[in-house]
């Protein structure tokens, strides 16, 4: 019989287990593709209705020190981490390091303007950079990869096989896919397979310097 008394410890485990870091290149040998998957220590959703979409921006800009981004894909960088609005009465703060952000927005923004949630244990990211990575992605989802239709730091809605998606544009040539954490382990496998032909590798860590 397990003892009762003793307080139980859930175990973590990341969704990407089982995805070695390895090189395929193509029958050229070339690798056109680079791809680094990982767990997000501090994603925070901050939404609300439409008619507390004004009180929100307002909160938000005061805790933020700028005017939070617009309706249609824009993005915006702060010391609290990347601001993606994901809809007209949602936005979405992403931050590198562990961050408080849930507790500290709670603090400034109230029951009545919106809800704060913390979706760290929801979300995941795949990056993608390379020549061929947008070739890759225009395999899996149906939009305008070009970079007069979806500027660099512009994010978009999307999805592939039913499964949604949020791609944050980082440069011509690369991308960040956040994911559920649900479907993360198949995604990176989707986006793998999709790279086979131009050569990928998933790399262990990722730096400014990867190509």
């Amino acid at each position: 019989m397990p003892d009762m008394t003793r307080p139980t410890v859930a175990v973590q485990r990341s969704p990407f287990e089982g995805h070695a870091p390895t090189e395929r290149p193509n029958a050229a040998g070339q690798i056109g593709v680079r791809l680094f998957a990982q767990t997000l220590s501090s994603v925070t959703q901050v939404s609300t209705w439409i008619s507390g979409t004004a009180e929100l921006e307002q909160a938000l800009q005061a805790v933020l020190g700028q005017r939070p981004p617009a309706v249609g894909g824009n993005t915006l960088r702060t010391v609290q981490g990347l601001v993606i609005r994901t809809g007209p009465e949602e936005f979405l703060i992403v931050a590198d390091e562990a961050a408080d952000n849930t507790v500290w927005l709670r603090q400034h923004v109230a029951p009545a303007v919106g809800s704060v949630i913390d979706l760290s244990h929801a979300r995941c990211r795949i990056r993608i950079a390379g020549d061929k990575s947008r070739d890759t992605l225009g395999k899996l989802f149906a939009i305008d990869l070009r970079e007069a239709a979806f500027p660099v730091e512009q994010a978009c809605l999307t999805g592939h096989h039913h499964v949604p998606c949020l791609m944050h544009r980082l440069g011509s040539d690369s991308f960040d896919l956040y994911v559920f954490s649900t479907y993360a382990h198949d995604q990176l496998s989707t986006v793998i397979d999709a790279a086979l032909e131009y050569g990928v590798a998933l790399v262990p860590q990722w730096s400014n310097t990867t190509p």
